[in-house]
C-alpha cells in the first residue's frame, strides 16, 4: 500500500518558513531546490529522525492562496507532532518562542499541547501513552 510522504503548507516567504520550522522547531530541510527562474522552490522539511510525512513548504502565489496562509484548517488543529518526551519537546519549543496557546493536559491517549506555528496553523504536541494512534 503506498504512504502519506508529504503534505502541503503554505507559507508567505520560502525561507522566513525554513527557518521556523528548521530553526525553532528542529526539523531537518531535505530538499532545497530551485524550480524556475520565478523563484519557486521544492522545500521539504521533516522532523528530524523522525518517520512519517514531510512538510512541501509552498509559497502562495496568488490572492486565493494568500487567503489560506495560517488557515488551512478552518482554524481547527491540522497537525499533529508526535515526540516520545513531551516535557523535553515542550520545553525546547518553548525557550524558542513557541507560542503553546493551552497548558499542557493529560488525557486518556498521552500528554498533549496545542501550540501555533509562525502562521497561526494549530498543532498538537502528542507525547501518546502506550500504543501510539494510527
Amino acid at each position: 500500500m503506498p504512504s502519506l510522504f508529504l503534505v502541503t503548507l503554505v507559507v508567505d516567504d520560502y525561507d522566513r518558513a525554513k527557518a521556523f520550522y528548521c530553526d525553532v522547531l528542529g526539523f531537518d530541510c531535505v530538499v532545497d531546490q530551485r524550480l524556475d527562474d520565478a523563484g519557486k522552490r521544492w522545500l521539504v522539511v521533516k522532523p528530524r529522525g523522525g518517520e512519517g510525512a514531510g512538510l512541501l513548504l509552498a509559497r502562495a502565489d496568488g490572492a486565493v492562496e494568500d487567503v489560506a496562509i495560517g488557515n488551512q484548517t478552518a482554524g481547527r488543529v491540522g497537525f499533529f507532532l508526535s515526540t516520545d518526551n513531551f516535557a523535553r519537546d515542550h520545553a525546547a519549543f518553548t525557550a524558542n518562542g513557541v507560542t503553546f496557546i493551552e497548558e499542557p493536559r493529560h488525557e486518556p491517549y498521552g500528554t498533549v499541547a496545542v501550540f501555533s506555528d509562525l502562521y497561526g496553523n494549530l498543532w498538537d504536541l502528542i507525547e501518546h501513552r502506550g500504543e501510539t494512534a494510527s
